[in-house]
């Protein structure tokens, strides 16, 4: 039976300081104030360096301008450096990006999955997850020289961790009553892993690619420095020679840029791939 108040009650409630419940309406936020939004702080951080460089608070032998970054990248654009140094610094990320995150992604479906995988490879994965990988450089120079297999291998020795922890904790929080359900049926693993586990685990996949992603610019920059005769650490290497702080800038900048990017992409595979979880957010704030 359900209990009615009446106007007495309501009026009873009030003057004890009880206040009506009451629900939170969302207001989509336009699309342009959100834009704004991002872009105020990289345009505070560029008018502070403007505003450092004009007063003379920050020198060019320190840092340059913006005015001279700019000049900077125009030279660099107008010879085809940068286009040549982007084209190989970029080749050498995506591939070991592609190798490091499939390697990740393979071993954690397998340990995630079955328990023989997980006690034959996750102890011995855990203990080389712990190495450093700037620590392998020598011994990758050893074992294969300062060819491009050193860096790529590097940059997939970086980027195979961050989606191997994702994975396998993705598979490991999968429904296990869906996985037995679909055994049910006659379903095999590969295709318990295809239809069930994977789709299950996207969330986790994206969280360990982004990382992946973001580790992949961050081991290039060591990568490079494995004596590099090109690509955007060529030209660092080369403007550290010269003390040419314009155009270690606009390799800085560069290096900061292609992290934004990689960023973003895992963003639209998120908005593409689970459009719900935009739904829920937007219902949440």
């Amino acid at each position: 039976m359900t209990e009615k108040f009446t106007p007495e009650d309501t009026r009873a409630a009030l003057d004890a300081g009880l206040v009506a419940p009451q629900s939170r309406r969302h207001r989509p936020r336009p699309r342009a104030l959100a834009v704004t939004l991002r872009t105020v702080g990289p345009l505070a951080l560029l008018g502070g360096w403007a505003l450092a460089s004009a007063t003379g608070a920050l020198t060019q032998d320190v840092l340059a301008s913006p005015a001279q970054v700019a000049q900077a990248v125009g030279e660099l654009w107008g010879n085809g450096q940068l286009t040549d140094a982007l084209s190989v610094s970029l080749t050498r990320a995506g591939l070991g990006l592609f190798f490091g995150a499939t390697t990740g992604l393979v071993l954690g479906v397998v340990t995630g999955f079955t328990r023989l995988g997980e006690e034959l490879l996750d102890s011995a994965i855990q203990i080389l997850r712990t190495v450093p990988f700037l620590a392998l450089v020598p011994l990758f120079m050893v074992w294969f020289g300062i060819t491009e297999t050193a860096k790529v291998a590097l940059i997939g020795v970086a980027t195979s961790f961050p989606m191997y922890v994702s994975a396998s904790g993705g598979v490991r929080s999968t429904d296990r009553k869906l996985v037995e359900a679909m055994r049910s049926f006659g379903l095999g693993r590969w295709a318990i892993v295809r239809t069930v586990v994977l789709p299950g685990a996207l969330p986790s996949l994206l969280s360990g690619l982004r990382l992946s992603m973001t580790l992949s610019v961050i081991a290039l920059i060591a990568a490079e420095e494995i004596n590099s005769t090109e690509g955007i650490g060529y030209l660092m290497a080369q403007a550290q020679n010269y003390s040419r702080t314009d155009v270690l800038a606009v390799c800085i900048l560069i290096y900061g840029l292609l992290g934004l990017a990689a960023d973003g992409i895992v963003r639209v595979l998120e908005r593409v791939l689970m459009p719900w979880r935009q739904a829920v957010q937007g219902a949440a704030r």
